[in-house]
């Protein structure tokens, strides 16, 4: 596992700390997210990623830091912590094949001596994350901690299926990627972040699921799925991930993937940038955004795709947004939110196939 540097460790223990012993706020919550967010930097910065093999996941995880950064300082908390995991992954993802290669050349009983090593920190992380009470604590914070966690398995297990079938030194990445996605849960875990509304009625949201899936199985024909293959992977995998969660009633994660892949789904269709109102979906944004803000309940989850479209539309840098991002902020709106709001309703039955049925197993890549 990468040894972080001791500022690094130093950052984060003050930031651990300061949880415990300060009144629970948004602002100490800012304060870990920001020691948090250095301390990365600081690695990454100390310790360079000079391999050719792994420069763009470096540059991927400084982006993603500053992301994280330019969000927080903007009040954007969610979409902070959500750039600040795209860092933990990247960066991780990087590191450890670079660290471990060498280790590993003897063969694959040096590879799986390393996956144990690996498997007993998830399994630590796992088990201080499930026992966290996430009562008082905003509904977003815990579905991108259990989104992190529910991942990371996975991604270790990918790992040895990439050893075993090619070579050991292949699995190396998905190690990194798996301890990267758990470390990052369990720091969202320890956020002093309290929600100051009524619980989210949170439940399995495996019907919606369901009728997504359907949706999505209709329109997954050529040319159409030839064309927007890449766009495809992303909404099965958000689905994929999405009913692994709810199985696992981390429900505040699926609920957070399920919208995802809402998004994803709207995406498929989303206008061209030519067509939207761009003045009157700010204005819009805005007014949702203070729906929110008087609110009763928490809707933090909502909070947080509202806190990426207006990261999509207005950039802190000042840079013109993208064809892309003008569309994504326009879903948002007018379909994430109706089937955020769509859920808070008694969930329908479950369908189950009748009559003779035929079982098509489809193996896909994890959350790619």
């Amino acid at each position: 596992m990468h040894i972080l540097s001791r500022l690094c460790k130093l950052a984060f223990v003050l930031a651990v700390f300061g949880a415990f012993t300060s009144l629970a706020s948004g602002q100490d919550a800012k304060s870990q997210i920001k020691a948090e967010i250095d301390c990365l930097a600081t690695s990454l910065k100390e310790k360079p990623i000079t391999d050719p093999d792994y420069a763009s996941l470096s540059s991927m995880a400084s982006q993603s830091l500053q992301g994280a950064a330019a969000a927080l300082d903007a009040g954007k908390l969610y979409v902070s912590l959500e750039q600040l995991l795209q860092a933990e992954d990247f960066l991780q993802g990087a590191r450890f094949p670079i660290e471990k290669t060498e280790a590993v050349k003897s063969g694959l009983p040096a590879f799986e001596a390393e996956w144990e090593k690996v498997s007993q920190i998830l399994t630590a992380y796992d088990r201080e994350v499930r026992q966290k009470d996430w009562g008082s604590s905003p509904a977003a914070v815990r579905a991108l901690s259990e989104t992190a966690l529910g991942r990371s398995v996975p991604l270790l297990e990918g790992g040895r299926g990439f050893a075993v079938s090619t070579k050991p030194s292949d699995g190396l990445f998905y190690l990194g990627q798996a301890q990267g996605e758990a470390a990052f849960a369990k720091f969202s875990s320890t956020l002093a972040l309290h929600r100051n509304a009524a619980p989210f009625p949170l439940r399995s949201y495996l019907p919606e699921l369901q009728k997504l899936q359907q949706k999505t199985n209709a329109v997954f024909k050529p040319p159409r799925s030839i064309e927007l293959h890449s766009r495809f992977i992303a909404l099965n995998s958000a689905l994929k991930l999405a009913e692994e969660l709810d199985a696992q009633k981390f429900y505040a994660g699926a609920l957070y993937q399920y919208l995802e892949a809402t998004r994803h789904f709207g995406m498929l269709d989303a206008p061209s940038v030519e067509t939207v109102p761009q003045s009157d979906l700010k204005d819009s944004i805005t007014a949702a955004m203070k729906r929110l803000a008087d609110s009763k309940q928490d809707d933090s989850i909502a909070q947080l795709f509202l806190e990426r479209a207006t990261s999509q539309i207005a950039h802190a840098d000042g840079s013109a947004s993208t064809p892309d991002e003008w569309r994504s902020a326009l879903v948002i709106l007018d379909q994430v939110l109706p089937a955020y709001r769509a859920v808070q309703k008694p969930a329908a039955p479950i369908q189950f196939a009748s009559g003779k049925t035929v079982d098509l197993t489809l193996v896909r890549w994890p959350y790619t």
